[in-house]
């Protein structure tokens, strides 16, 4: 519980954070793959019930973020502070928000599946397969919200390798049992959509009995004693602060983005197939970027806590410096093998040359988009959420969702590429200029807050 983060090298510290975290999110990926290729297996309706799913898992995904970021930024600064029993307490207290929040949303979501879903879309052949999917989802969503903000509590200790390693068993646990429940094996019946749920829930349950344990044995960031009311309802707020504008943030992006493929859709199948690839694509190059995104909060919270301006100033600086230089390479990257890239996937020409265009056009951007994707975790870090909140509303509500309907009216499926690389460059541009302004970090001397 020591603020390990507020000595040594800044960019040795940034380094050894941001690895582990790179093969995380590398294992969350590999997570919602395992179940698409094998649930594919079942059929057409299966996969179907499982594609109708995705809205609801993200937006609960989005929930437990949230509150995971806003556990980890009032649980860095109080590390950095020194405040070893408000560490305890605040780390303790982010649990038993976490499981109030799983009543509320078990409740809703089981009683809500058929509402829900036919609002969606979902046609009386697919609603079966998805109420017996997700009625088991629901029970397991404890496994979901509640290790999502173990872990963070975790990193905002300084540690990424642990919630790392978790997530990578986890994610292996879930590949193992998937064919194993799904088509049987031994004496297992074969389960179909159901053994998938029963899966997921499993692999979910390995993070939650892990980063409680860790928490409590090695870190011992819990009290098992109840607290009093006021210190419980004082913490809850300051979590909720920082977690309701996250959530916020992170349930904008894939609505946004479910609104540009319907306008992709437009173009026809072979465009949606190329988008998909090249997002695809995308997802993997700019896991690094996401990685050190991840890997700023506990770094900056800790060190502000602890009154290291300098520090942050260094960080911050070398972080978007890795990002410009991270974007620069993936662009030179994608450019000379996009074509290449998107035949791997697929030989149709047409989805070939969708996904080369994208890939050459949209990395442009990534570079500022890394800057948005710092700011934001430095702000979250500090306490002050609505600064991401607004930079991800402009990014996607005012700028990428506007430009890219009136670009697919004028240039059509590049139209909508081109908005995308636009938002990205305008907002990461103004990330930079608002974080400078706000920490002075043109200026050699202490950074202080407006």
């Amino acid at each position: 519980m020591k603020g390990t983060l507020t000595q040594g090298s800044v960019t040795s510290t940034l380094i050894n954070l941001t690895l582990p975290m790179i093969w995380g999110v590398f294992a969350i990926i590999a997570f919602s793959l395992a179940d698409t290729y094998f649930v594919a297996k079942l059929g057409t309706r299966q996969l179907a019930a499982m594609s109708f799913t995705f809205p609801v898992v993200t937006l609960l995904g989005s929930v437990s973020m949230g509150l995971g970021i806003g556990a980890a930024s009032v649980i860095a600064r109080a590390i950095g502070e020194g405040e070893r029993d408000r560490v305890r307490r605040l780390t303790t207290n982010s649990l038993s928000l976490s499981l109030l929040m799983v009543s509320v949303l078990v409740v809703l979501g089981i009683s809500t599946i058929n509402p829900v879903f036919q609002a969606l879309g979902a046609s009386p052949d697919i609603l079966p397969f998805i109420r017996e999917y997700m009625t088991i989802w629901y029970g397991g969503v404890i496994f979901l919200v509640v290790p999502m903000v173990g872990t963070s509590a975790i990193r905002a200790a300084g540690n990424t390798f642990v919630p790392s390693v978790i997530m990578t068993v986890a994610a292996v646990v879930n590949i193992i049992l998937d064919p194993i429940f799904i088509f049987g094996f031994a004496t297992i019946p074969a389960m179909g959509l159901r053994g998938a749920a029963i899966a997921t829930v499993i692999g979910r349950a390995t993070t939650l009995i892990a980063s409680v344990l860790f928490l409590h044995f090695r870190e011992k960031m819990l009290l098992w004693k109840l607290p009093t009311p006021k210190d419980l309802l004082s913490d809850w707020r300051q979590i909720l602060h920082v977690g309701i504008p996250a959530t916020g943030t992170n349930m904008i992006t894939p609505i946004s983005t479910a609104v540009v493929t319907g306008l992709v859709a437009t173009e026809g199948a072979e465009a949606v197939a190329g988008f998909g690839i090249a997002t695809r694509v995308e997802a993997f190059a700019l896991i690094v970027i996401m990685a050190l995104s991840a890997s700023i909060g506990p770094f900056v919270g800790q060190n502000w806590g602890a009154q290291l301006y300098h520090r942050v100033h260094t960080a911050i600086r070398q972080s978007f410096l890795f990002c410009i230089f991270w974007g620069v390479l993936l662009t030179l990257i994608l450019a000379a093998s996009s074509e290449q890239i998107a035949t791997a996937f697929d030989q149709n020409p047409n989805v070939v040359a969708i996904a080369a265009s994208y890939l050459t056009l949209v990395p442009v951007s990534y570079g500022t988009m890394g800057l948005m994707f710092i700011a934001s975790s430095t702000f979250n870090a500090l306490g002050k959420p609505l600064p991401s909140l607004m930079m991800t509303i402009t990014r996607m509500l005012l700028l990428y969702v506007p430009l890219a309907y009136l670009g697919s009216l004028w240039w059509g499926v590049k139209g909508i590429f081109a908005a995308a690389c636009i938002a990205n460059l305008l907002v990461g541009i103004g990330a930079y200029f608002w974080t400078c302004k706000t920490w002075q970090l043109r200026s050699a001397d202490p950074v202080v807050l407006e």
